[in-house]
């Protein structure tokens, strides 16, 4: 299967496409930003440092087929706005459980609300959220790419962006107070936008104005700095 399919995209494969992988590959690693911390704030449930490390690892090869699966599929979803519904009511439930419990549980930074209990759970979150995060962006490339090889390479590239990412922020979330509330804030948009496009597409806020607020998030995120204190 695979040598059919290196058969059938090798004829696609052109010169003039090499700027645009390599745009695509700056693209995804600069867009992954916003779910790498999302994914560093479920991946922290965990009590164990090597735990988490665990958990980011399979959660990301999960997240990693579950794309692939995806791109392969994605004109087929597009028919159906099921799928983005139950993205977005994910996401919406994942944002609503972790301020709900943030609201009632006494934490800080060094104590995150915890999303799940056990390893696999938090695996299957971090795959999941990964999920609803691509649904938007994967099935609207691959319903205007010509060559489906390139939006792979852009799935590849988002993943590994993700896990240097998202290994940054774990440690990011132990010094900034606001950063795991940003990341569930975060979370909210995009459910809140993938909800509103089940509906209208008119109604949806366009890119600039998405990725601006999000901006402003992550500038709130990182504005408060944990205390440390130093010994003499």
């Amino acid at each position: 299967m695979f040598e059919q399919f290196l058969e059938t995209n090798a004829s696609s494969f052109r010169v003039e496409v090499i700027p645009i992988l390599g745009v695509l590959i700056l693209l995804e690693a600069i867009l992954s930003a916003d779910n790498a911390i999302a994914l560093a704030a479920i991946v922290r449930s965990l009590p164990d440092p090597k735990q988490e490390e665990w958990a980011l690892r399979y959660g990301l090869i999960g997240a990693f087929v579950l794309r692939v699966v995806l791109i392969f599929t994605a004109t087929w979803v597009i028919k159906y706005w099921q799928f983005e519904l139950a993205g977005s009511l994910y996401l919406l439930w994942l944002s609503g459980k972790f301020f709900l419990q943030k609201s009632q549980d006494e934490h800080d930074a060094k104590h995150p609300v915890k999303m799940a209990d056990k390893l696999w759970q938090v695996v299957a979150l971090v795959s999941l959220t990964d999920l609803a995060f691509s649904l938007d962006s994967v099935t609207a490339a691959v319903a205007v790419a010509q060559e489906t090889w390139l939006v792979l390479i852009g799935g590849v590239a988002g993943i590994i962006a993700l896990r240097f990412l998202a290994g940054l922020f774990i440690k990011w979330l132990a010094i900034y107070t606001h950063l795991e509330s940003a990341g569930y804030l975060i979370v909210l948009l995009v459910g809140l936008r993938l909800f509103i496009k089940v509906f209208s597409d008119s109604l949806v806020p366009p890119e600039w104005l998405m990725l601006s607020c999000i901006g402003l998030v992550f500038l709130w995120g990182f504005s408060n700095r944990e205390a440390v204190n130093e010994e003499v």
